[in-house]
């Protein structure tokens, strides 16, 4: 993974989300330009078992198709617009490979793919996506992290030279996951919790355990400053530029 700093990594949400259409190869291409020190994506497998890139299980939110991914072949997803709400900027962004990001990245930034395989967690997912990172010889440039242990554990036991952060459900349901005995049932190297759920004792725990917290999302500066404060490791935003900001304003203060 891409080494600690003394400020918190910044997570481009699905790429520099906020200026670009979602877990698109142009977001990608900004959060490069902005500075991220990683993107962070969503992979799925579709009917022709290709690793896409895309967070809905459905078309319909962010491209002008719909149906569920996994129903269509990855030339069928080509023929969507996936510019979302980003038209005028972006008109013809297209539903991206894991391949092609991996291509884009390889070498210029570090990349968190989330295994999104929420509604079929016993499919081929965790397979494919350490075949391709195997690929591309990018072990120590990937984060992989999921909500679904199942996932974790299966991609683990193909790829345990990749770092794993498990995603944890915010309040009483992702209780166990941000506790230590969460970390004696995934060996993870990262914790990733909702924001909300952050706490001076999560990062005792993570300081006695020795993992990191990334939290998600966080895009309100306030917000964000008392989450430096604490001492949080990684920030995934929709935001690098204002994270960016942020982190150097808190820097001035303190300093």
């Amino acid at each position: 993974m891409v080494a600690q700093q003394q400020r918190p990594l910044i997570f481009a949400h699905r790429g520099a989300s906020a200026y670009a259409p979602e877990n698109t190869l142009a977001a990608f291409e900004l959060a490069i330009q902005q500075k991220a020190d990683l993107i962070e994506l969503d992979a799925k497998l579709c009917a022709d078992q290709r690793v896409v890139i895309i967070h809905d299980r459905t078309l319909d939110r962010t491209t002008d198709g719909y149906g569920r991914v996994e129903d269509h072949t990855y030339a069928e997803l080509q023929k969507f617009n996936a510019s979302y709400t980003f038209q005028d900027q972006f008109p013809n962004e297209r539903i991206p490979l894991l391949e092609e990001v991996l291509e884009l990245c390889r070498g210029n930034i570090h990349i968190n793919i989330e295994l999104g395989n929420y509604h079929t967690p016993l499919d081929n997912l965790p397979q494919k996506v350490s075949s391709v990172i195997n690929h591309y010889q990018l072990h120590d440039q990937v984060i992989v992290s999921a909500f679904h242990p199942l996932s974790l554990i299966k991609f683990h036991s193909l790829s345990p030279d990749v770092v794993i952060g498990f995603l944890a459900r915010s309040g009483w349901q992702g209780y166990l996951t941000r506790s230590w005995l969460g970390r004696m049932l995934i060996p993870y190297d990262a914790l990733h919790p909702y924001k909300d759920d952050v706490t001076p004792q999560l990062m005792r725990t993570s300081d006695k355990y020795g993992f990191q917290v990334n939290t998600f999302t966080v895009n309100d500066p306030i917000e964000m400053t008392a989450l430096i404060s604490l001492g949080v490791h990684g920030i995934i935003t929709d935001d690098p530029l204002n994270a960016h900001e942020v982190i150097q304003a808190y820097d001035h203060d303190v300093n």
